[in-house]
């Protein structure tokens, strides 16, 4: 891997001083794990340190537990196609949104489980666009969570049945939420139906699949931001709606979820050529001839554009009211996303 490569999180029991001595003592150097480690000496660029507050470890339970409860058992008919939903929806992930949606709310001084259910809908919306992903007809991919893709587990008539399964499970559970108002239910509904249709996931996917020669950057990232910065944003959003949170407020989570999205895609792409499926549990070099952002600028590049997006998002967390007590939700939420990445600095 090179300089510029990905490293994983921090050894189980290191703590946050020793993650921090290691960068600020090397310049090149392997982890535990043999990966290598690069910081510029001094501590210029110190690695954002890949810690899990407590509470994120904890949501991330609660979020796990409330997605088995959502969907069907294989105790109903037809259980095949019920399996299959639960295989991609309940394996293990990052379950990204629904902690950003939670971490907004916390940001906001509110309830954090008033947005579950909307958070767990747009992990289903998640967990559909990966089964479609990783079909023949799209990327072809065999692994995803590191188990066996939908289609290769149960073929691939059951692997499209249940992404609409859980696309229409998700706009149901949102409608059915009780901890949510009528009015912003359905505001929340509109925006996840935007964030997944021909404007957004779908016309970036499709989008992606046929590359241009010569794309610009800003043309690569709008990609990105249609296949993947939408749903971080309809995460936020969902949480302002909730919370009847004030414009500046919104907008400024709206500012933040854009950063996210666009980062989490440039790390996706770096992880896609410098990692190995082994590591990330599910295939890789399914870029190669696509018009990504290391494409065009190289994984040096690339690393300082994650970096600056990064910045941008504590940045518009830092314009929002001050609600929430103690350390940043959404800033833990970035230690959560992006931890352990050399060359990237959290102000």
């Amino acid at each position: 891997m090179q300089a510029h490569g990905i490293c994983r999180a921090r050894p189980s029991g290191a703590t946050r001083a020793e993650e921090r001595g290691r960068a600020g003592l090397m310049t090149h150097g392997k982890s535990r794990d043999g990966e290598v480690l690069h910081a510029v000496e001094g501590g210029a660029a110190t690695a954002l340190a890949a810690e899990r507050s407590p509470d994120l470890s904890y949501l991330r339970s609660v979020v796990d537990r409330r997605l088995g409860l959502l969907l069907p058992t294989t105790a109903s008919s037809p259980a095949t196609l019920h399996a299959a939903m639960r295989h991609i929806l309940l394996a293990p992930g990052k379950r990204l949104r629904p902690l950003l949606a939670m971490s907004a709310a916390l940001r906001l001084g509110a309830d954090e489980h008033a947005v579950l259910d909307c958070g767990c809908a747009l992990e289903m919306i998640h967990a559909a666009s990966l089964i479609i992903d990783d079909l023949p007809c799209m990327d072809d991919a065999k692994l995803r969570r590191n188990q066996p893709a939908t289609h290769v587990q149960f073929g691939e008539d059951v692997a499209v049945l249940a992404a609409i399964s859980l696309l229409t499970r998700a706009y149901g559970v949102v409608a059915a939420s009780t901890a949510v108002p009528a009015p912003a239910r359905a505001e929340i509904l509109a925006i996840y139906t935007n964030a997944v249709g021909s404007l957004g996931l779908c016309g970036g996917q499709f989008d992606d699949l046929r590359p241009v020669p010569g794309r610009s950057l800003a043309a690569t990232e709008d990609v990105n931001r249609r296949k993947t910065g939408l749903l971080f944003t309809a995460a936020v959003e969902a949480a302002g709606l909730v919370h009847e949170a004030r414009a500046e407020d919104r907008e400024a989570l709206r500012d933040f979820a854009n950063h996210v999205g666009r980062a989490y895609q440039i790390l996706d792409d770096l992880l896609d050529v410098q990692s190995s499926a082994a590591a990330l549990g599910k295939d890789v070099g399914k870029d190669e001839g696509k018009a990504t952002v290391v494409a065009s600028l190289g994984a040096s590049r690339a690393v300082g554009l994650l970096d600056s997006h990064l910045r941008g998002a504590v940045d518009a967390s830092d314009r929002m009211s001050r609600r929430s007590e103690g350390a940043d939700p959404l800033r833990d939420f970035l230690r959560h996303a992006f931890g352990g990445l050399p060359g990237v600095t959290l102000p």
